[in-house]
């Protein structure tokens, strides 16, 4: 096994338990890596920029401070990830998980999608950018045992 200890951004939809089912799965195999992400509490998210700085009277520019604070934490740990994992929910539009996938394709940092199968069409340019596509999280916790230390479950 690599000596190494793994970066893996987890981005994405926050109304499942992806990110739990990947992490349980790479604890299991005992795999070196360590998770990091975006804020998921989506309150924080959204409130980080008035909260800190102080309101704002136009929607616009509370939200424009907000996504500048939380662009500081996500653009350093894209940075530093090893691979980045962005999953796709049916439920919400993740315009900002789109950004994550493209930002990680932009740096040449490996990309895998998690999405349902029901999504093969909107997302087909984003999976091209991708070096795999999973519709379950276990498969994503499969890949990297694969790529960290080559074992490959049959």
């Amino acid at each position: 096994m690599s000596e190494a200890i793994w970066t893996v951004y987890l981005s994405g939809e926050i109304h499942t338990d992806w990110r739990d089912r990947i992490a349980s799965t790479v604890e299991a195999m005992n795999l070196p890596v360590d998770f990091v992400g975006p804020v998921t509490v989506h309150e924080d998210s959204d409130d980080c920029g008035a909260v800190i700085l102080g309101e704002e009277d136009k929607p616009f520019w509370r939200d424009n401070k907000g996504a500048k604070i939380n662009a500081i934490r996500t653009r350093t740990l894209l940075d530093r990830a090893d691979v980045v994992v962005v999953r796709f929910g049916e439920k919400y539009r993740q315009w900002n998980a789109a950004f994550d996938a493209g930002y990680a394709a932009a740096i040449g940092t490996p990309l895998i999608t998690l999405r349902d199968d029901s999504l093969t069409h909107p997302m087909k340019e984003v999976d091209a950018a991708a070096l795999a596509t999973c519709t379950e999280p276990e498969q994503v916790a499969e890949i990297l045992a694969y790529v960290i230390d080559g074992s490959l479950k049959r």
